[in-house]
């Protein structure tokens, strides 16, 4: 039943995805703090029948510490769950994508509208100040920054060097930077199908004022408190699904 209510689930995310985006297409008039609704109307009717059908909820601490003033916040990537949430979790805000995204017929184009910061990975140097440059401009139009540094969804229990921009972008520009934990890989992996029951955790964690710190500096207290925060939550006895505990 579990695979069943998966196979259904991943049915509807496709057809409510494009529906969804349709309708952000239909009103690419609005102002986007108004149209950021859409999104959010598409995050909540997915996590329904995500609940109903695969009997995965999720639950999120720490809110209090979201700053009232647009604000980067980092995430862990680990699953296709992260990039659904994020419209619940933190105010609007553009997210840092592969500009290869914004090409997608319907979706992307969808995507395109919210002002997202679309990169060229493979412009090195450039593309961080891409990120830099449009990421002031993003905070003058009163809008958060999202990133992943890993830069890619990575499998349970690993992480990667996180990539500078986000980090940079706080300390050109003063903005306090958001580290979110979560341990949605373990629930829904990055390449599969299953989408095992329980209860998703996401942690918010207290802001980071880069002020005399270096892009490095910021980064690893980040890196150090999402890696250390998904261990504590893993490590509980609803921290992964029955059948991947040891």
């Amino acid at each position: 039943m579990q695979f069943l209510g998966s196979l259904v689930f991943t049915l509807l995310l496709f057809l409510t995805t494009a529906v969804f985006g349709l309708i952000v297409l239909a009103c690419a008039w609005l102002p986007i703090h108004a149209r950021y609704a859409i999104p959010r109307a598409w995050a909540r009717v997915l996590f329904a029948m995500l609940k109903l059908l695969c009997r995965l909820d999720y639950t999120v601490e720490g809110r209090e510490h979201l700053p009232n003033e647009p604000f980067i916040s980092i995430w862990k990537h680990s699953s296709t769950w992260d990039t659904i949430a994020q419209m619940l979790v933190v105010p609007p805000a553009a997210w840092i994508v592969k500009r290869e995204v914004i090409w997608i017929p319907i979706v992307g184009w969808a995507v395109a509208t919210f002002r997202p910061i679309a990169i060229d990975r493979s412009a090195g140097g450039s593309a961080v100040k891409q990120v830099v440059a449009q990421g002031r401009k993003r905070f003058a139009e009163g809008l958060g920054v999202l990133i992943y540094p890993e830069g890619t969804r990575m499998a349970p229990g690993e992480t990667r060097k996180y990539g500078v921009s986000g980090a940079l972008l706080a300390t050109k520009t003063g903005r306090l930077v958001v580290p979110i934990a979560h341990n949605s890989g373990y629930f829904w992996r990055r390449r599969g199908l299953m989408k095992y029951p329980g209860t998703i955790r996401v942690v918010i964690g207290p802001p980071i004022d880069p002020a005399g710190l270096d892009p490095r500096a910021v980064n690893e207290r980040a890196q150090q408190w999402i890696e250390t925060t998904i261990t504590e939550i893993i490590k509980r006895p609803s921290g992964r699904p029955a059948s991947q505990r040891a």
